[in-house]
């Protein structure tokens, strides 16, 4: 795979065998090959889990103290009184079959789905459509509640979900490059800090192995493990 020469400038910035302190880490990622657009900044943990096993298949939300930097546009099924709770808490959509039917047919102008309990069996059989991407409500995230207005402002507000992927690795925006750099750094350590607590009793060994830290178009540049939350 081939780099262009802002990648490549930004590469050589990066000491690829260095683990670097949390704050020289941020630093860097904003201070090399700065493009035309606002970044996401992403951090990537690598766990020393196994994904195959139910308990060590990570699965948990966290609150950026300072946000995500996106705008989330939130769907809510639900019904009745509810309905009107979603919208005052600013769901971007809110609705029950009709939105079923929108989903169905393949609509996809919405990143997260909060749903209350009673949908979710005409929820089911839209897993092959959902589920691939992601979008499935779930309650270990938080999504599949009957208090859907605290769920909306809590994830408009920058409540992420941080989930193992089948490498065991987990992926997370934590804000975009025209954050402070202290912004980043608070919205780092409290993604660790979640899944340092979200540890599975069964994991042994080394459980942190390595953590990486990027912008869109940058280099990956490794953060240490041992540091102060």
């Amino acid at each position: 795979m081939k780099h262009g020469k802002r990648y490549r400038g930004a590469n050589e910035s990066v000491d690829r065998m260095k683990e670097y302190s949390v704050e020289d880490a941020v630093d860097l990622v904003k201070s090399i090959g700065a493009t035309k657009f606002d970044e996401t900044v992403e951090i990537a943990v690598n766990l020393g889990v196994d994904p195959r096993h139910a308990e060590q298949n990570i699965r948990v939300t966290t609150s950026l103290p300072h946000g995500s930097g996106k705008q989330v546009r939130v769907l809510v099924l639900a019904a009745g009184a509810e309905l009107k709770e979603a919208e005052e808490a600013g769901a971007d959509h809110a609705g029950d079959d009709d939105f079923l039917t929108k989903l169905e047919s393949g609509w996809d102008e919405v990143d997260v789905i909060v749903a209350t309990p009673e949908m979710m069996p005409k929820l089911g059989k839209l897993g092959k459509v959902l589920g691939p991407k992601g979008m499935m409500p779930n309650p270990k995230s938080g999504t599949v509640t009957k208090d859907v207005g605290k769920a909306v402002k809590e994830i408009k507000a920058g409540r992420i979900e941080l989930r193992v992927d089948k490498n065991g690795i987990v992926h997370a925006p934590i804000g975009k490059r025209s954050f402070e750099e202290g912004q980043l750094v608070e919205n780092l350590k409290s993604v660790i800090s979640t899944i340092l607590q979200a540890k599975p009793s069964a994991v042994k060994g080394t459980y942190l192995k390595k953590v990486t830290v990027s912008s869109t178009m940058g280099p990956g540049i490794k953060v240490e493990r041992a540091f102060s939350l």
